[in-house]
């Protein structure tokens, strides 16, 4: 009977407390069928020195994210990020440089991953979400709660689906994509890499890498805020460099983790590729949604009540809150 794990959270904001209580829960379910607890949370790290040396909801913050390293035979799991800077969490899995083996894909035991969907290291599934049938989500993926992902959906790494989140089927989301809370996505579009969309958005057109769009029918209202375009011309950077060096697999680059399912046996997922999008004819009635063209610009004045920009967060990266859910 396999023993259990020291678990790592990385991060102690809302994210990291919402995984806490889902390994309580897995760790109760565990037990109520006989078996040994899979995990044991030994703590949160994280880079704000004045939770050092406190407890968050009974957890202990053991101190800075760099204690990983130290505690080596410990699982690893990173929990930060929110709509203000969505690709904190890329950039805090880079700058650790684990190997694969040291994440572990939480899932919530209310969830329901169907036997031909596959997760990817790093992911965290909350109560109640629904992976239908060859569902498949990438490494280090947020799905929050009451998620529903239908046949066929593609989830590229460090995406983040909020609360509430529904995908019709065939939907590619774009790694490092935020669907806000209540968002509809309509079957087989595409949501590009590091954009965002507003909560209660209804998503039936493809939205650009790099963009955020809101609304019923959901719209362009600006270019993605600074943390997601400096990721997305990072890998842009990165596929060019492959390109001339005659390197075509990007799957194992560096700073990208390799997604692989933690069952044995199962296909391993990967997302599409950083930045681009599958040509397609939209659907009737649908607008196809188009990156400006050369020397179009590629801002717009935001709608009402939009702001056209905003003051950087400073915060320690650990501590960028949880998703809004």
């Amino acid at each position: 009977m396999p023993g259990t794990e020291e678990l790592l959270i990385v991060g102690a904001g809302g994210f990291a407390r919402e995984t806490a209580q889902a390994v309580r829960d897995v760790s109760a379910a565990d037990m109520a069928r006989g078996r040994a607890p899979r995990w044991r949370v030994a703590g949160h790290l994280d880079d704000d020195p004045a939770l050092h040396g406190r407890e968050v909801d009974g957890v202990p913050v053991l101190g800075g994210c760099e204690r990983v390293h130290e505690l080596s035979d410990a699982r690893v799991v990173v929990c930060v990020g929110s709509p203000r800077d969505y690709a904190v969490r890329a950039r805090l899995v880079r700058r650790l440089g684990l190997p694969v083996h040291r994440y572990a894909t939480v899932v919530h035991p209310t969830a329901v991953v169907s036997e031909s969907s596959t997760l990817g290291v790093g992911s965290v599934l909350l109560a109640h979400c629904v992976l239908t049938a060859a569902v498949r989500v990438g490494a280090h993926v947020a799905v929050m709660p009451q998620v529903v992902l239908t046949h066929d959906d593609t989830v590229g790494d460090f995406a983040t689906l909020a609360s509430g989140v529904r995908l019709g089927g065939g939907v590619r989301l774009g790694r490092g994509a935020y669907v806000g809370a209540g968002s509809l996505v309509r079957e087989y579009t595409q949501v590009g890499a590091w954009s965002l969309t507003g909560m209660g958005s209804t998503v039936l057109a493809d939205v650009p890498p790099g963009e955020v769009w809101a609304g019923s029918p959901a719209r362009r209202l600006r270019g993605a805020g600074g943390p997601a375009l400096d990721e997305l011309a990072r890998e842009s950077r990165e596929a060019r460099d492959a390109t001339a060096s005659g390197d075509s697999d990007q799957t194992n680059r560096p700073g990208r983790p390799e997604a692989r399912t933690p069952e044995a046996g199962v296909a391993e997922a990967r997302p599409p590729e950083p930045g681009t999008t599958e040509a397609r004819t939209p659907g009737p009635g649908t607008t196809e949604a188009r990156t400006p063209g050369p020397g179009a610009s590629a801002s717009r004045t935001p709608g009402p009540g939009a702001s056209a920009s905003r003051t950087p967060d400073t915060r320690p990266e650990s501590r960028m809150g949880s998703p809004v859910i």
